[in-house]
C-alpha cells in the first residue's frame, strides 16, 4: 500500500507551472541581453582581423610579384597579375597566391593602386560601410 501512495503523488505533480516557466524565459532573455551585444561586437572586430591579414597575404605576394618581375604591377593590371601571367611579362614565376584574390570580408574587392599615395603601392579594403574614411567597422583597412 505504501508503495501506491507514493506512485499517486509522483503523478500529480509532474510538469512545470506557467509561473516556473515564465522564470526561466525571463532569465534567459536577461542572459541573451547581457551576452548578444558582446557577441556581435566579436563578430565585427574578426572582420577587420580578417582583412587585414588578407592585405597582408596579398602583399606579401605582390613582393614576391616584384622580386621575380622587377617591379609591381600596375594598376591597370591590377591583383589578377598575382595568379594570371600579364601579357608579355616573360619574368613572370607565379601564380604568387593558390587562388584569386579574395574579396574582402563585405564582399567587395581589393582597392589597389601603383604608383601609391601613402607607399610604393597602395593596397586597401573601404571597410564596412564601403565607403573612404570612417572609424570603428567603417574604417579603411590599409597597407600603410
Amino acid at each position: 500500500m505504501r508503495y501506491r501512495s507514493v506512485q499517486r503523488r509522483a503523478s500529480t505533480q509532474k510538469g512545470f507551472t506557467l509561473l516556473e516557466l515564465l522564470v526561466v524565459m525571463v532569465i534567459i532573455g536577461l542572459l541573451a541581453g547581457y551576452v548578444a551585444p558582446k557577441y556581435f561586437s566579436q563578430v565585427g572586430k574578426s572582420e577587420v582581423k580578417a582583412a587585414q591579414a588578407q592585405i597582408d597575404a596579398i602583399e606579401k605576394a605582390l613582393d614576391q610579384y616584384r622580386l621575380d618581375v622587377g617591379r609591381y604591377p600596375a594598376t591597370e593590371q591590377g591583383l589578377g597579375s598575382l595568379v594570371t601571367r600579364p601579357a608579355n611579362e616573360s619574368k613572370w614565376q607565379g601564380p604568387y597566391l593558390k587562388k584569386m584574390v579574395p574579396p574582402d570580408p563585405w564582399g567587395r574587392p581589393y582597392v589597389y593602386r601603383n604608383p601609391g599615395e601613402h607607399s610604393e603601392f597602395d593596397l586597401y579594403s573601404y571597410g564596412k560601410d564601403g565607403q573612404p574614411g570612417g572609424s570603428g567597422d567603417a574604417a579603411d583597412i590599409t597597407n600603410w
